[in-house]
């Protein structure tokens, strides 16, 4: 036995390394030399050290995670990634640290680098749609770079942004960074914080949720050697299907008809086929390619001491619409320094260069021109006149010839930190963050242009340079006292700036395209030069704290508080506090639950608490000045007024939140589910009320109003097949949010312009309503006959038989607003995500669904392509249009003007909808058995994304804002005009680790 134990001593070794879960540091984990009683457990770090022959077995284990064995060999250094066996025991990212979710008090959802990659996507927020239950993911259009409208647990806010937070790697970047400049296969996990324990830690920025985003680090992958990954993939986007709209010759027909009625001169006399037929979607859609290319190298040194991450990404995209596209370009360096035992340095850097052809031409234009107009004249050049009215013609096929609009952006966003632990347990970190964004906008409107006049050509360059930078600082401490009692306590100060600053020059009246926007000074037209610029801080200092409380591992209690201080409010209101508490119950552990087979874990947890948003820009609580021009003895002079009274009293929204949940794990592990139930009321919700005239004034920002959301959230992962060769895994999010207005400040309801001709009319906040509902009259079809119109007591002045029908609700005989009802809202009743996957020895197979239930889109093409406007395209549905000769039709026949219509409720339409997201067959080449030296894995895959759309809606794609997600958009979403399309995306790819 001597002999024996001398010689299996004389092999030893020290091995080092990290233990970790999902990448994470995994503090605790034990590591065991197999068939031994020689073991250790990991620091708060991950870390480890252990003494072990070469043909020893090293076991790693952790509770709630599958243990994995290594055989030692040479190596001196063995990083480790524990899998979870239970969905409670994932390790997530939390606001200012990590956590096992058996741990949780809050509500958070998780989505994972592997959710990311199945779907290639040019932006890590169109990852999210329909894989977090209780967040709706709107693609506001399928323009190349396009963003999305994101709302967690429904809309808080009216006048202020209802965007969540964004946090990537701890640097909080607001809700309107563009997150173009990510490369999405550098992300290693996103966790999206929703209720008011998860989110109040952010304070006055978190009331509309928080989402964080982790990248990638080298952290877990050891031994020296370096982990190179190349990913190629290439793909064609497909030409959706388009609205189905009348023929040519029934076009000319119905134009025809429309004039005669009107009692002008029929546009198109003759033979139908004497006139053009062309399709400008032809003309200018075409499938188009995306390249991607990404090439990172990861690993760490022997000893562990150093970590990294490099990544390069190149992005190219061509729009389906001539002259849209975007191309980037993206790196990324992680790095992490374990100087001493107690001292860890580490930076993130992002840089980005993006070029965006933003398209001067709109899908939505194209929908409005008749195939009967003409692109080029007889002499070949481009034709500038319309047809039908004869006034100018924006030829798009000359348009997307000719001009240019274009974005060149870079973007430096980087974190330098310094982690200090004097003592076990403490840690000490401080981190600087700067977001530098320099961006130029060209445009050029081109002097051959048909439709201009002699010196409408123009040029603009616009600028916009934005320095932000943001220093934390925290203290944390974890102990326990005695066997029962664990803690950890966090204590923080932030200090954040942000500057913005602007300016544009556009000039007017070039005679030669030969320099486009590169040579201002050669506009003719001195008189018509616009110079503009701006300039714009907002400051921000926090202090922040949490503590954890853990007894006997079953009882759980959070308590979280904020306190902000912000410069756009006025002396007195700069600070808030926003406290929360939140408790869980692991009833798992209960002795009365350890003689059953069911649960593995089974939690309780409930939360309440307060956060804020900051809804107003900076310098809103002042009054400011207006340009006024004047006159003295007949010469004109500029001149300031002041244009709005200031309001000191300004100050943040706040949204009051409670959640109860429940989780559980059953079967072994096998079916992991979530039921969430919350109820949100945000309070001095920011309006722009009206005011006495006698103030001078019409209208002030003021605090008023107050609106609700409730709803539930539902989430289930199970593993229905688990064996040698099939795996067959699922995952259903189910979620459903109501929200309603409780009070406007008085008022009963408030109109919010959306149509420039109509003015107020079809989006309107209403007391006891959802926060906006669409509203118009009821259209009930067609009037039969003059009889019929004569018994209704309607005006018949603007009534007449075949035009359209409205419920005259009051019965005053006339058709205004007070005839309005509610027809319907953006929201959805229910959203849903069920995808599944499958893997077959070497072969991977994932199918993703996700919709909408129960919401409604308010089609703004259908005045002009149903109701009026015989100039402009008619559905195809309107060939069976009202007239003597079919007098049953309900629908309106040709020859009415603009003033017999109003906003109704043909209008507004189902957008309930299903749609194939995404479909990824992966073959995974094995290369060890192939003898495949040098290389570690090679994988193949084909995915399919929006390869199927199952829709009533008449524009196709239901999922749209018109007005995208700012400003407006913010409030008025789920309008639609037929925006840029979503395409069907086929892609082939491949993926080598060496």
């Amino acid at each position: 036995m001597v002999a024996c134990s001398f010689i299996a001593m004389s092999g030893a070794q020290t091995v080092s390394g990290t233990v970790t879960a999902e990448g994470l540091p995994l503090p605790g984990a034990t590591v065991l030399v197999k068939g031994t009683t020689t073991g250790t457990s990991t620091d708060l770090d991950g870390s480890y050290t252990i003494t072990a022959s070469e043909e020893s077995t090293l076991v790693f284990s952790y509770v709630g995670y599958l243990s994995k064995e290594i055989v030692v060999g040479n190596q001196l250094t063995i990083n480790v990634n524990l899998e979870p066996d239970n969905k409670l025991d994932e390790v997530v990212v939390i606001g200012y640290g990590t956590q096992k979710k058996s741990d949780l008090t809050g509500s958070v959802s998780s989505v994972s680098a592997q959710d990311v990659a199945d779907v290639p996507v040019s932006r890590v927020d169109q990852a999210l749609q329909g894989r977090a239950a209780g967040v709706q993911v709107t693609q506001t259009s399928g323009a190349p770079g396009a963003g999305t409208a994101i709302r967690v647990r429904g809309g808080n806010s009216i006048t202020g942004s209802n965007e969540p937070l964004w946090v990537i790697d701890g640097i909080i970047v607001g809700t309107n960074f563009n997150l173009n400049n990510l490369n999405a296969n550098d992300v290693k996990s996103i966790e999206v914080l929703k209720d008011a324990s998860s989110v109040a830690i952010y304070g006055s920025r978190g009331a509309n949720g928080v989402i964080l985003v982790t990248t990638k680090s080298g952290a877990n992958i050891g031994g020296g050697k370096p982990q190179i990954n190349v990913g190629i993939f290439t793909s064609t986007q497909l030409v959706p299907e388009r609205p189905d709209y009348l023929s040519q010759e029934q076009q000319i027909e119905y134009t025809n008809q429309d004039a005669i009625l009107r009692g002008v001169a029929e546009p198109f006399p003759g033979d139908p086929t004497d006139y053009p037929d062309n399709d400008y979607l032809d003309l200018l859609l075409d499938p188009s390619p995306i390249t991607n290319v990404d090439v990172s190298i990861a690993g760490s040194s022997e000893n562990g001491s150093v970590s990294y991450y490099n990544s390069l990404n190149f992005f190219d995209q061509d729009g389906l619409i001539e002259n849209s596209g975007i191309q980037k370009y993206i790196f990324r360096s992680n790095l992490d320094f374990k100087i001493t035992d107690n001292l860890k340095a580490g930076t993130r850097i992002n840089y980005s260069r993006i070029k965006l052809d933003n398209g001067v031409v709109g899908y939505s234009g194209l929908l409005g021109i008749l195939p009967t107009q003409p692109v080029y004249n007889d002499d070949g050049s481009f034709n500038g006149a319309n047809e039908v009215t004869g006034n100018p013609f924006n030829n798009p096929v000359a348009t997307a010839k000719l001009d240019i609009d274009e974005t060149i952006s870079s973007n430096l966003l980087a974190t330098i930190y310094l982690e200090y632990s004097p003592i076990k347990n403490l840690i000490i970190r401080s981190t600087f963050n700067p977001d530098i964004t320099n961006s130029k906008r060209n445009e050029f409107t081109s002097s051959q242009r048909p439709d201009l006049q002699v010196g409408d050509s123009n040029a603009r360059i616009s600028t916009i340079s934005t320095i932000n930078w943001n220093n934390e600082n925290t203290v944390q401490y974890s102990g326990t006292v005695g066997e029962d009692h664990s803690y950890t306590v966090l204590g923080g100060a932030s200090f954040q700036k942000d500057v913005i600053e602007t300016a544009s020059a556009q000039a007017f009246g070039f005679t030669t395209d030969a320099t486009s926007f590169n040579s201002l000074g050669l506009g003719t037209d001195p008189t018509r030069n616009i110079v503009s610029s701006g300039y714009s801080q907002r400051t921000l200092v926090s202090f922040f704290g949490r503590l954890n409380y853990t007894y006997k591992d079953k009882y759980l209690l959070t308590l979280v508080g904020r306190s902000d201080g912000s410069s756009v409010f006025a002396p007195g209101n700069k600070y808030n506090f926003y406290p929360s508490i939140a408790a869980a119950w692991k009833i798992s552990e209960e002795s009365f639950m350890q003689d059953q087979d069911i649960f593995s874990d089974l939690k309780l947890r409930a939360s309440y608490g307060q956060a804020g948003n900051q809804a107003i820009d900076p310098y809103s609580t002042l009054a400011v000045y207006a340009e006024a021009n004047t006159s003295t003895n007949g010469i004109e002079l500029p001149g300031l007024l002041l244009g709005r009274p200031a309001n000191p009293n300004l100050i943040w929204e706040t949204t009051t939140s409670f959640d109860i949940a429940l989780e559980a794990s059953l079967f072994g592990g096998r079916v992991f589910t979530e039921f969430n139930y919350y109820y949100k009321k945000t309070e001095d919700l920011l309006l722009d009320v009206t005011i006495p005239r006698q103030t001078g004034y019409t209208n002030q920002l003021q605090n008023i109003g107050s609106l609700e959301n409730k709803g539930w959230e539902f989430l289930v992962n199970s593993t229905n097949i688990n064996n040698d060769n099939f795996n067959w895994n699922s995952t259903l999010t189910l979620s459903s949010n109501k929200n309603k207005v409780l009070d406007l400040g008085g008022e009963e309801f408030i109109d919010v312009v959306v149509d420039e001709i109509l003015g107020a009319g079809n989006l309107r906040l209403i007391v006891g309503e959802t926060a906006p509902v669409f509203t118009g009259v009821q259209f009930l079809g067609t009037w039969k006959s003059q009889e019929e119109i004569d018994a209704s007591g309607q005006d018949a002045a603007t009534n007449f038989v075949g035009g359209p029908k409205y419920k005259d609700t009051d019965g005053d005989g006339f058709i205004t607003n007070e005839d309005f009802e509610v027809l319907g809202n953006p929201f959805p009743d229910l959203i849903f995500g069920f995808e599944n996957n499958f893997s077959y020895k070497n072969f991977d197979l994932s199918i993703y669904i996700q919709g909408t239930v129960g919401n409604e889109v308010y089609n703004l093409r259908t005045r002009n392509s149903f109701f009026i406007r015989g100039e402009l395209p008619k559905y195809a549905e309107v060939a069976n249009y009202w007239s003597p000769d079919n007098p049953t039709s309900n629908i309106p026949r040709p020859g009415f003007v603009e003033g017999a219509y109003q906003p109704n409720s043909f209008d507004v339409e189902d957008a309930t909808h299903l749609r194939l997201k995404n479909v990824r067959f992966t073959y995974n080449v094995p290369v060890k058995e192939m003898g495949w030296k040098g290389i570690d894995g090679m994988a193949i895959y084909a995915t399919g994304t929006n390869l199927l759309l199952l829709s009533d809606f008449r524009l196709i794609d239901p999922e749209t804002s018109a007005f995208g997600r700012q400003g407006l958009g913010n409030l008025a979403q789920g309008f639609s005009r037929g925006e840029y399309p979503n395409a069907s995306v086929l892609s082939l790819g491949l993926n080598v680790t060496f």
